[in-house]
């Protein structure tokens, strides 16, 4: 099983190396698992390419058997688990930057005094990548906008403000809220969301289009962006609280939010590791800032 797992891994990570380092493993021990894995099945499961590791024809055709023994497996562990109390067991999360930032460390650091035995196995992503991976059971859950995602189960868990980041130079940088509208006039730098955004939805709703010159989507490299004079972007206001780049946070007028929420197939479905963890953010929901 340990081999399904680690295929797992090199498929979510679409890397052999990473997904070593992820496991905890040697990277040579992982294309040796691998290697034994299609002799076993007597098939090429796994091909290079341009964008990483990824399954051959044949490798398609057997991996949804692998997921699906993968998903015995664990709701097998999860029942031991059960029996004995919650001793052990992985949960696995897939988030947005900012949550994976600012919220999870502190939470798993308290799960963990509970739970010492638990494990966590953390993916970041933008919202297209995080429901893939929920479509394909490589994560439990997602923390994301409650906004995308249709016809999955979600639970909103806070309400967070998405805020201008202009530089320090900005006609606006004194004012106490920046109006979307001044925010088209210059060059905008978006964060990449994978399907959904919401300052374009912001934008759509008050009338006007941005001036989207750079698509990125790592939060941090936005603000180093912005820090440059490269233009201005919307985020969420979290990102903001622990940086050093010299740069000017302002709410937006009309007030842009993001209804972050515990994203998942079925609550029945999760493993018992995960159902504890995901009760455990919904019952401190009123603490997360």
């Amino acid at each position: 099983m340990n081999r399904f797992i680690v295929l797992e891994a090199v498929l979510r990570n679409k890397s052999f190396t990473k997904a070593a380092e992820q496991l905890g493993y040697t990277q040579s021990s992982v294309s040796q698992m691998m290697s034994n894995l299609e002799k076993e099945f007597n098939m090429h499961i796994l091909k290079r390419s341009r964008s990483g590791v990824e399954l051959t024809p044949d490798g398609e055709k057997l991996y949804p058997h692998i997921r699906q023994a993968l998903r015995q497996y664990r709701g097998l562990i999860d029942t031991a688990n059960a029996i004995n109390g919650l001793q052990s067991g992985t949960v696995r999360i897939g988030a947005i930057t900012s949550v994976s930032c600012y919220w999870l460390p502190d939470l798993f650091k308290e799960f963990k005094a509970l739970y010492p035995q638990i494990n966590f196995v953390l993916n970041q992503g933008d919202y297209g990548t995080i429901i893939d991976w929920l479509k394909t059971d490589q994560i439990d859950f997602a923390i994301m906008t409650a906004e995308y995602g249709e016809g999955f189960n979600k639970t909103i868990v806070h309400n967070t403000n998405m805020n201008a980041f202009i530089p320090v130079d900005h006609p606006y940088t004194n004012a106490d809220v920046v109006p979307i509208e001044a925010l088209a006039d210059d060059p905008f730098i978006l964060v990449e969301g994978g399907g959904y955004s919401e300052p374009l939805e912001a934008f759509k709703r008050s009338g006007v289009t941005p001036n989207v010159r750079y698509k990125i989507q790592d939060d941090y490299t936005i603000m180093a962006m912005v820090e440059a004079g490269l233009g201005v972007s919307i985020l969420s206001e979290l990102v903001y609280r622990r940086t050093d780049f010299n740069i000017v946070s302002k709410p937006v007028e009309p007030n842009v939010t993001r209804p972050v929420a515990i994203v998942y197939k079925s609550k029945d479905e999760l493993p018992i590791a995960s159902q504890h963890f995901a009760k455990f953010i919904i019952d401190r929901k009123e603490e997360l800032k």
